[in-house]
């Protein structure tokens, strides 16, 4: 009898167990379709520049608290976190929109596509933190900047830093071409350490914060 009940008891928490597990990918779900539709109701310029959706960033803060990758910077996460990485996103703008949205209006300068690229090594997490830009008369550059993430023991932080930032005209005044990226290294006195913390992730979405909470909302490309 004593078995039994040991059994019973057993099956009764792994019952409740998965139970949970259903509610809470179900909720999980729920915010995710809430999230990319309001998200994508928003133009671009809207989305990534310095203008927060109250909405938008409630649904994130509830996603982040039933996070399924609690230490999403983990070996186990590699292959998950690995890739390319849209921005769909940010609740206070990013480091080139706020700079773009103290330009006039008038002087149509439009970001087309602001993406991170990131691949484990030996090191930590390489970086490569891309936007797009398209200006009057000269075309569509590329600005990027590249790094390195080196994790932290909660596996969710990073301390950033960035060895070199590029440059590169990808259709120069409008033409079907692109020319040679011009490449700037930093000296290592130079470089300066950011912490970003990976919020949120699954197969879906990723979120990340700076060291001032705003929120960079990612989806996989």
């Amino acid at each position: 009898m004593r078995f039994s009940a040991k059994l019973e008891s057993a099956l009764k928490r792994n019952y409740e167990h998965n139970k949970n597990m259903t509610a809470t990918n179900q909720t999980i779900q729920s915010l995710k379709t809430q999230l990319i539709e309001q998200v994508e109701a928003l133009p671009l310029q809207q989305a990534i520049f310095p203008q927060s959706e109250p909405n938008i960033d409630k649904i994130i803060q509830n996603l982040e608290e039933i996070n399924p990758n609690p230490q999403p910077l983990s070996l186990n996460n590699q292959a998950l976190i690995s890739g390319k990485w849209e921005l769909i996103y940010a609740s206070n703008g990013t480091v080139v929109t706020r700079q773009v949205a103290e330009i006039p209006s008038w002087m149509e300068i439009k970001i087309k596509e602001v993406y991170q690229i990131l691949n484990y090594s030996d090191t930590g997490i390489k970086t490569s933190n891309s936007a797009k830009i398209e200006l009057p008369l000269l075309g569509e550059w590329k600005i990027e900047a590249s790094g390195i993430w080196k994790r932290e023991e909660d596996e969710k932080t990073a301390l950033v830093s960035f060895d070199a930032f590029a440059l590169q005209p990808t259709k120069p005044f409008n033409l079907p071409f692109d020319l040679p990226e011009l490449k700037i290294p930093v000296i290592e006195a130079l470089r300066n350490e950011a912490v970003w913390i990976t919020s949120y992730l699954d197969e879906e979405i990723r979120v990340g914060r700076g060291k001032t909470g705003n929120l960079f909302l990612f989806r996989p490309v």
